[in-house]
Formats: C-alpha cells, sequence, structure tokens
C-alpha cells in the first residue's frame, strides 16, 4: 500500500470539475452532474493498491470529460498555468470547425461513455526533442497508449503544474489523418492547444502518455 489516498483524490478532482462549471456547460445539474461521474468511483478504488502519489509529470488517474459532454472550445478556456489565471486558448491555425475532426485513434478502444478514468498519466517529458513517431513507437513497446486531447486537457485542468515550462506535451492520441499531432504548450502565460508535424522534434514538447483507461 501508499500514502495515496485515492478517494479523497477522486473527490478533488469532482470538485475541481463542479467548481469550474462543468456541470453547466454539459447541460446538466451539479447534482445529475456528480452522479454521471460517481460510478468511475469503483474503477479507481479497485486499483488503488498499486497507485503511486502525484508528481509534476506523472500522475495516478485522471477523470475524463470527453468532448460529446463539454466541448474542446469550452474545455480549453478553464486550463491554466499553475499560480496563472489566464485561460488556455485554441491555435489560431486550427481551421473553423477543423478541431472536431481530430479523433482518437481506434486502436486507443476508449471506454465507452461521456466520462471515463485515464490510468498512470505522465507528460512523458523523456521524449522532448524526440520526434512525436518515434516517440509513439517507443511508449506502444512499453504497453502504453498515447494521451487523447480531452485526457491532455484533463491533465491541465486537474493538475495545472503540469504544463510547465521547456516540459510542454504532444496529444498522439487525436489525430486528422495527416503528418499533425496535437499538443498543449504555454503561450503568453496560459496553456494553448495547437499542433505539430509528426516527423519534427522540439528541446521543449515531450510525448504524454497513459498505463489504461477504464469506464
Amino acid at each position: 500500500m501508499t500514502d495515496f489516498d485515492a478517494a479523497t483524490e477522486f473527490d478533488r478532482q469532482v470538485t475541481t470539475l463542479v467548481d469550474l462549471g462543468y456541470p453547466a456547460l454539459a447541460g446538466l445539474t451539479e447534482t445529475t452532474f456528480r452522479g454521471l461521474v460517481e460510478p468511475l468511483r469503483a474503477a479507481v478504488l479497485g486499483r488503488r493498491a498499486t497507485m503511486e502519489p502525484p508528481t509534476e509529470g506523472r500522475v495516478p488517474f485522471l477523470l475524463v470529460v470527453t468532448r460529446s459532454l463539454v466541448p474542446l472550445e469550452d474545455a480549453v478556456p478553464l486550463t491554466t498555468l499553475a499560480g496563472k489565471s489566464k485561460p488556455g486558448v485554441i491555435e489560431r491555425f486550427y481551421a473553423e470547425g477543423e478541431l472536431e475532426r481530430f479523433v482518437s485513434l481506434k486502436e486507443l478502444a476508449l471506454p465507452e461513455g461521456e466520462v471515463y478514468v485515464a490510468f498512470d498519466v505522465d507528460r512523458g517529458e523523456e521524449f522532448c526533442d524526440v520526434v512525436p513517431l518515434n516517440a509513439m513507437a517507443a511508449i506502444e513497446e512499453r504497453g502504453r497508449t498515447p494521451l487523447t486531447i480531452e485526457e491532455g486537457l484533463a491533465f491541465v485542468t486537474q493538475y495545472p503544474g503540469a504544463l510547465a515550462k521547456n516540459k510542454c506535451f504532444s496529444l498522439g492520441g487525436s489525430r486528422f489523418g495527416d503528418r499533425r499531432v496535437p499538443a498543449l504548450w504555454i503561450s503568453k502565460g496560459a496553456p494553448k492547444l495547437g499542433w505539430c508535424w509528426e516527423g519534427n522534434p522540439h528541446t521543449w514538447l515531450g510525448f504524454a502518455s497513459a498505463g489504461g483507461r477504464d469506464a
């Protein structure tokens, strides 16, 4: 057993979403929203014996709200950097309506439903200055999978310190079918959801991944 209290952390993450206004954005009352998320508690507590306390770059689990419940355009402005208040922004190079066409890779086999849990989430800073395609191959060899856009937003929403100078990360689990890889980085004191080319390394951009998912 570790000294990590998974039940308390589950409650904290739910409260964070409620306080940020996720229920209203989803068109739900707070009670209904909490009722939607509550069944995930069993999946979390079922793995608590193996969980390690969160660090700046790696966390035991994240509650993920999908775009079917809260649109990406509404979720991005709810992110901030640690100790900052400027809302997150979407890179202007995404054409109008294009962001929604960056969808999860079929091989991820995401849990069904509007909310789920991602486990053992790592921002992948070891992959800074590594070509994204090579980083993806490396994590696949470890039995891990790349984060989706929603999972990346959940990471920064729940742990703002995860997005730090020279420790930003790609979200290779959501793709458009071309060479672009979504990513979260820092711009003008706020998180920015943008994209980079799959064959171009960046010294400040790692490759985020998860150990598993459940609902």
